[in-house]
């Protein structure tokens, strides 16, 4: 006799498993613990078999009628309907694993294994949160260009423009590393060149007037808060780094006998090592520093820890502070300041500011050769930059 809901319902555990029958080999098993399972007996190939369709009433029972005649029609055409079971369970799992989350996440933990700065892989991890679960979940080598446009385009008609843009770039990374690794064959954002709106260019925000300089220079003077951040900002000016790698900074890169600061390739936005040279000012900044934190591993750490460096907002934070904001003078304003400023004094080749501020060279062969070529006077330049720095600031007070 079929089943039905009422029946099901009133079901009593005993002892042992109990075996209540369905129609057409559906039978529902009911264990001692209470559980009901639903069960499908059929032959294939001689022998006898069973197929789990799941729990009740998880599964109800017309559901269950339903996998039931699922399973027989696909007995009809020949096919084990358990094994077809296994082969789907075994390629769901393998599309997972191969998705473009799935995938995207392996990429990040190769960045963290790189070398790359944390912060750097949250932004990434951040960016890949972002895709639509359409394209997250989706096995990465069937993703096609419309799919993946129509996921950035989302962030986009949201005015995100440069977050369109980032996702779009990540995305090629994950894509090419897919390849090298056999999940995919091409890389489909290679199509989207050019099909997203392009972000205005944003430049950060800078002084780079000889008067505003030297009043800025007398304002970080007079910074009252935490003593290793003043230090940081009087610092700044000088060396001109990008922000990450001055907060970053340990005190194993640095020689200050030899006057020279080591950045490690793995910290350098070029992934190159870059060499800077110390003026008279900027050891004298870096020994008082040393005086404040002798033990610890980065030159500016945070205030609440020395094992680890300052936060990536605390220039920018201070900036705040002492009354400039946001659309005035920026961590990255420094390295601005001091580009446009060497340039127009026309004392020093183009070549050496550029290898000062570690831009990229047109191939890693010149990048070397001019990193040799111009080390001396860049030395010559990073003194001269000091004193003028400290020129500016007297001359703001006359």
């Amino acid at each position: 006799m079929p089943l039905t809901d009422i029946a099901i319902r009133a079901l009593v555990p005993g002892d042992k498993p109990i075996k209540k029958t369905d129609d057409k080999g559906l039978f529902l098993l009911l264990q001692p613990s209470g559980g009901k399972l639903w069960r499908f007996k059929y032959r294939f190939g001689g022998k006898e078999k069973k197929l789990g369709f799941g729990r009740y009433p998880e599964i109800s029972l017309k559901e269950a009628r339903r996998r039931r005649d699922e399973a027989r029609q696909t007995l009809a055409m020949g096919i084990d309907p358990g094994e077809e079971k296994k082969q789907q369970a075994l390629t769901a799992a393998l599309n997972a694993a191969n998705s473009f989350e799935a995938v995207g996440g392996e990429y990040l933990d190769k960045m963290g294994r790189d070398g790359r700065e944390a912060v750097t892989i949250n932004k990434s991890r951040w960016l890949l949160s972002l895709f639509s679960p359409s394209v997250a979940t989706r096995p990465i080598a069937e993703i096609t260009p419309a799919e993946l446009l129509k996921s950035l385009q989302v962030i986009e008609t949201k005015g995100h423009l440069e977050t369109a843009r980032r996702m779009r770039s990540l995305a090629s990374r994950i894509f090419r590393y897919a390849v090298a690794t056999s999940r995919a064959t091409a890389d489909p954002t290679a199509l989207l060149r050019g099909a997203l709106a392009s972000p205005k260019v944003k430049h950060h925000a800078a002084i780079v007037d000889p008067v505003g300089v030297g009043k800025l220079l007398r304002a970080i003077d007079t910074f009252d808060g935490y003593p290793l951040t003043k230090l940081a900002l009087q610092l700044t000016p000088h060396v001109f780094v990008r922000p990450g790698e001055l907060r970053q900074a340990e005190w194993s890169e640095f020689d200050l006998n030899a006057a020279v600061w080591t950045i490690p390739a793995e910290k350098m936005k070029m992934r190159d090592p870059h060499l800077v040279p110390l003026s008279r000012q900027a050891i004298e900044i870096l020994r008082r520093a040393l005086v404040l934190g002798p033990r610890q591993k980065y030159v500016f750490s945070s205030l609440h820890t020395g094992a680890r460096p300052m936060s990536e907002n605390t220039i920018n934070t201070s900036l705040r502070r002492l009354g400039y904001s946001g659309s005035e003078m920026t961590a990255h304003g420094f390295r601005a300041m001091a580009s446009t400023l060497l340039n127009e004094s026309l004392l020093w080749s183009q070549d050496a500011i550029e290898r000062a501020l570690s831009h990229d060279t047109s191939n890693s062969v010149r990048g070397t050769y001019h990193r040799g070529r111009h080390w001396d006077e860049r030395v010559k330049m990073a003194q001269w930059w000091s004193d003028h720095l400290d020129e500016l600031k007297r001359r703001w007070l006359e």
